[in-house]
């Protein structure tokens, strides 16, 4: 076991170097604790201290499951519905389209309320943080309608929202942040205390999390790294360079959307309490039922990821694995746990918009005994052409934050993708599923293909549902 936690070590070592990563802290806890936990690179802006398991990184949208969780324990004790209409607890809530009795609880946590991505946590973001000087900050404060500073004033927009909702709700999946926001909100009228009260009392402490906290400004969470463990925040500049600040993004409505601060120790805690049914250092600490409405029987297992209560869930290799992920300014966050077998994994980096997946993959083959360069990819292409492919080409357009285009259309007979000012290739993957593909052969992102009236109205982009574009 020495010999091969050495192997891991010296693996994510190479691997952070090779991708010229800021800063990452990893850790591995199973029955017996932890089996592993590491840092690598740096936490500093001068460059010189490393990461550890104990340094507060920022978590980003990994937050997500810790509303979903309050939700689910606030349901097991009968103060909330999930299939109550979310207008109950934030009466002011309503998606364009549907009558405020349709959209519940159930449908924010899972992301299927029929809100379309839009603009206003990106907006948040601009607004409200200090030094925010880009040119894309500057555009997207120019554009707001406000600084999108109170939960009013996201309510307004999503009720009056300019993008057309999605089918039915609880019909179609498309990742919303403000949905999430909302939902923050839900807790707060059920529990009759904050969100962060909530989770400090009924979560972060139960489960031994002392170094987590749910803070939109990063004040508290510096307080609690009163001994200087806390992350500076690094981004890539256009020419590669890398540019370091300590200012956290400010996104007040946005709370458990993307607000948590933690640690590689904590948040390995916390998913493995998750893996046992709520259960950590043999003792039950959430409450089992909780749980299981987040991650239970209610939700399939399958190849596929299926989205539950604030985490994703899927099978390989006989296990149930339960995952999320997480990007911000200075943010790249993976998390996961096999369900049933309490073993946890986290990967926690300081720099934005990196794939640190590699990463976290390589946490799941030290303990499932794989190659520790096995990918674990649950979509793959069926070696076939689609036959009708002239019924998606078009472009599809996403609002969130400055609007983005994917395009799609054919050459010399083949599915293509342009966006970014990027080109791919489409590869089939069964059903309306496609995989991307970049010129050098790296896979990109996935889409997914919704039909009516004999062409593709939308397109999920990974987690987003984008709409076509009327021509």
């Amino acid at each position: 076991m020495q010999r091969k936690k050495q192997e891991l070590d010296e693996f994510l070592r190479r691997k952070t170097e090779e991708a010229q990563l800021a800063g990452v802290a990893v850790a591995i806890r199973g029955p017996e604790g932890f089996h592993f936990e590491g840092g690598y690179g740096y936490r500093d802006l001068a460059r010189t201290m490393p990461p550890d398991e104990d340094t507060i990184f920022g978590i980003a949208s990994m937050g997500k499951s810790m509303a979903a969780l309050a939700v689910a324990i606030l349901a097991e004790e009968g103060r909330l519905s999930l299939d109550a209409p979310v207008a109950d607890y934030v009466p002011e809530f309503r998606v364009p389209g549907f009558p405020q009795d349709t959209v519940t609880v159930r449908h924010l946590a899972t992301h299927t309320a029929g809100i379309p991505p839009m603009e206003p946590l990106e907006w948040s973001i601009a607004a409200n943080t200090p030094g925010r000087e880009d040119e894309e900050s500057r555009m997207l404060r120019e554009s707001a309608p406000n600084a999108m500073r109170e939960l009013g004033q996201l309510l307004d927009y999503i009720a009056h929202c300019p993008y057309s909702s999605f089918g039915g709700p609880g019909e179609y999946m498309s990742y919303s942040n403000e949905g999430y926001a909302v939902l923050c909100a839900v807790v707060d009228a059920a529990a009759g205390m904050s969100l962060e009260e909530f989770l400090d009392v009924r979560v972060f402490g139960p489960v031994g999390m002392t170094r987590t906290t749910l803070d939109v400004d990063g004040s508290r969470a510096r307080q609690i790294a009163s001994d200087g463990n806390i992350t500076a925040l690094f981004e890539r500049a256009e020419d590669g360079s890398l540019i370091g600040d300590e200012q956290w993004s400010v996104l007040p409505p946005f709370r458990a959307s993307a607000c948590v601060k933690s640690t590689a120790h904590d948040m390995a805690r916390y998913y493995q309490c998750l893996s046992d049914g709520g259960r950590i250092d043999g003792r039950q600490v959430l409450p089992q039922g909780a749980v299981e409405q987040m991650i239970g029987a209610g939700f399939p297992e399958q190849e596929k990821a299926v989205y539950c209560l604030g985490l994703n869930k899927r099978t390989e290799h006989g296990h149930v694995f339960c995952e999320h992920s997480g990007g911000l300014h200075g943010v790249s966050s993976e998390g996961a746990f096999l369900k049933g077998e309490q073993y946890s994994f986290v990967v926690l980096c300081n720099e934005g918009d990196c794939d640190v997946k590699g990463l976290l993959w390589a946490l799941y083959n030290y303990i499932l005994e794989l190659p520790l360069g096995q990918e674990h990819h649950w979509l793959h292409p069926v070696g076939r052409d689609f036959s009708e492919p002239e019924l998606l080409v078009g472009s599809y357009v996403g609002h969130e934050g400055i609007p983005v285009t994917v395009r799609v259309y054919l050459e010399n007979g083949a599915l293509m993708a342009e966006k970014g000012g990027e080109t791919f290739r489409m590869l089939y993957c069964g059903e309306t599923w496609f995989i991307l593909f970049d010129e050098e052969g790296k896979r990109k992102e996935r889409l997914r293909f919704f039909f009516r009236d004999g062409k593709a109205w939308g397109v999920q982009v990974y987690t987003r549902i984008f709409q076509r574009a009327e021509v």
